[in-house]
């Protein structure tokens, strides 16, 4: 299938992995963008802090150092376009920083971009598993409102 723009979401898992795979097998695109969305170190430490009810610490980030999870988004987000052209697609890299979700930095990301098809891999959690961890695909498969292309994991 052929299409203008093609976003893939990757966060360097063995699932987004085999959507690249799958996305060169059946996806042409003139622009394909390779999404990778990472959240601020200060706001992955308040969220945890706050899940396990301890007090949210006072953590302001030093502006001379770069968020390591920026840093680690922008080598996932480089080994995917890689992988990407091994798989016979010229992906430019592209991370955005979530505000809210991560699945929400991937519809925002498309909207912005006006994408014709979003790649994502799932896990392919079923029963309490999937009750008790919400899918970033399952999620913006229902908000993203274009279509999308989801790869399940091997079986």
């Amino acid at each position: 299938m052929a299409c203008d723009r093609m976003l893939i979401a990757y966060d360097g898992s063995e699932h987004a992995k085999r959507a690249i795979e799958y996305a060169g097998r059946f996806l042409t695109a003139e622009r394909a963008i390779l999404l990778t969305a990472w959240e601020p170190m200060v706001r992955q430490a308040a969220r945890i802090s706050g899940l396990a009810g301890v007090m949210q610490p006072d953590w302001v980030p030093d502006e001379e150092v770069e968020d390591i999870a920026y840093s680690d988004a922008r080598k996932i987000n480089a080994e995917g376009v890689h992988l990407a052209k091994l798989a016979g697609i010229d992906a430019e890299p592209r991370t955005a920083e979530c505000t809210t979700t991560i699945w929400n930095a991937i519809v925002d990301c498309a909207d912005e971009l006006d994408v014709d098809i979003i790649v994502a891999g799932t896990r392919g959690a079923t029963g309490l598993r999937a009750l008790l961890h919400s899918s970033v695909a399952e999620a913006v498969l229902k908000h993203g409102h274009r279509p999308v292309l989801l790869v399940p994991p091997e079986q």
